[in-house]
């Protein structure tokens, strides 16, 4: 018995050695991982490649097809298994000619872009009284039937800030704008841009349709607007606009995987969106998204194998909706094995935060990932994640833990949405640091024996 004591004592300090050692060991890969990230050309190639060959990729148009093809070939030239194209219908909407005049009482060439699900103008164009509103609320505020024969122009500024959080604010201004506009019978609706720039460049962007032609004035064109209201004499605007939309487009969501060793221990699952507005060749939105986690996933590998599984998903409707139901439907009875989860959305941006998964802050595996991105002076915050991502949002609810990694914003929507939208905005350190961190966090979950569940339940 005695002797059986000894062994037992032996036994449990053997473990109690080897997990600080574990610990160590994977505070230096992930940190390995984080420096190789910095100086690797994975991301900007991945970025580069897609705006160039392929551009603008609306959902449901021969360039977004030839995006899936694109992500394919990507996925299988990195080195990524398991490759597989889901399709799924969503809706399309696609611009033709636009423009827009103020014919009096000063004649003004307007700079403007028709919003997703906008219907088309008359034949000939539309020319009707403006009824300008400096904020959305006041719009709001309007009796059904108020605006009739008008046309409803809104000019609500959206404020700059480092966390984006100025567009949840204002983002009604566009996305409920027409149809609020057309139930107080209004026969058009301008908006200003959600933008934080100063160039005449209008941002685009979806809006639930109102059944009138509906568009993004850019900045100084909200302001001349408001300039020439403020003189007390009707203001005459025509707009002439061609669209179509189509309720039912193919769309695609294209993942590839790099397998654990461990088939049960789970999947990890990040990745952007592939599809993108029609201004721009869609650079920071999401070609850096793309870039940054598939760039990630690839490095986190190259320490040596990882235990579980990870999963890049390029989601293949964002813009106009319905990726992240698709992903859902398809991927239901796998949530269970889902062990975290993110999306990299808010462009090429230097990360500034993480927010981890409740309770695990302090896991010995997040231990080493701050470690390993403490040079890269990012705070880890110790409140939750609040979204994770549009395309992620149907797995999450369905109970994926998930993260947020959040990127200075501050110049992020200056060109979202815009024909700024363009590689030559993307600092290629910035993007590499991003990388550095989903790399580093990566490499330390799926290397270890975390689990976001258990403790998010510990009280």
């Amino acid at each position: 018995m005695r002797n059986l004591a000894l062994m037992t004592v032996a036994a449990a300090s053997m473990l109690a050695a080897a997990a600080p050692a574990a610990a160590q060991d994977l505070a230096a890969s992930a940190a390995a991982v984080r420096d190789k990230a910095l100086t690797d050309g994975t991301a900007w190639s991945i970025a580069e490649s897609l705006t160039t060959e392929i551009g603008p990729r609306l959902v449901g148009s021969p360039a977004m097809d030839r995006a899936k093809d694109w992500a394919v070939e990507t996925f299988k030239a990195q080195g990524f298994q398991n490759v597989k194209v889901e399709t799924f219908t969503a809706s399309g909407w696609f611009r033709g000619e636009e423009s827009a005049e103020v014919v009096g009482p000063y004649p003004h060439k307007l700079h403007i872009l028709g919003l997703g699900r906008s219907t088309s103008t008359p034949k000939g164009g539309l020319t009707a009284e403006v009824a300008l509103f400096r904020s959305f609320d006041e719009l709001m505020a309007q009796p059904e039937g108020a605006l009739k024969g008008k046309i409803a122009v809104v000019t609500g500024v959206m404020t700059k800030a480092q966390d984006g959080a100025g567009y949840g604010a204002i983002n009604a201004q566009r996305s409920r704008g027409p149809a609020e506009a057309a139930k107080r019978g209004a026969v058009a609706y301008l908006a200003r841009s959600l933008s934080t720039d100063d160039t005449r460049l209008p941002h685009t962007g979806g809006a639930a349709p109102g059944g009138i032609p509906a568009a993004a004035l850019s900045t100084p064109d909200a302001d001349l607007l408001e300039h020439l209201v403020a003189r007390g004499k009707p203001v005459r605007v025509k707009l002439d606009m061609t669209s179509r939309y189509d309720a039912k487009v193919p769309a695609y969501n294209i993942s590839g995987e790099i397998p654990g060793t461990d088939p049960n221990a789970g999947v990890l699952i990040v990745g952007g969106h592939l599809d993108s507005w029609d201004p721009g060749t869609g650079a920071v939105d999401d070609a850096a998204g793309i870039a940054i986690t598939t760039a990630a996933v690839k490095l986190a590998a190259s320490q040596g194998p990882l235990k579980r599984t990870l999963r890049v998903v390029m989601w293949g409707s964002e813009e106009q909706g319905g990726s992240s139901d698709a992903y859902l439907a398809a991927h239901k009875d796998e949530v269970a094995q889902m062990v975290v989860v993110g999306e990299s959305d808010t462009g090429a941006g230097r990360i500034w935060q993480v927010r981890l998964p409740k309770g695990s802050v302090d896991h010995p595996a997040m231990q080493a990932f701050r470690g390993a991105i403490a040079p890269l002076k990012v705070i880890v915050s110790r409140e939750t994640p609040r979204f994770g991502g549009a395309d992620v949002s149907g797995i999450i609810g369905a109970g994926a833990p998930f993260v947020e990694f959040d990127q200075d914003a501050t110049r992020y929507f200056d060109l979202h949405h815009s024909a700024d939208d363009t590689l030559d905005k993307i600092d290629p350190a910035e993007l590499s640091q991003n990388v550095a961190v989903w790399g580093a966090f990566l490499h330390a979950a799926a290397n270890s024996d975390i689990d976001f569940r258990a403790l998010a339940a510990k009280p």
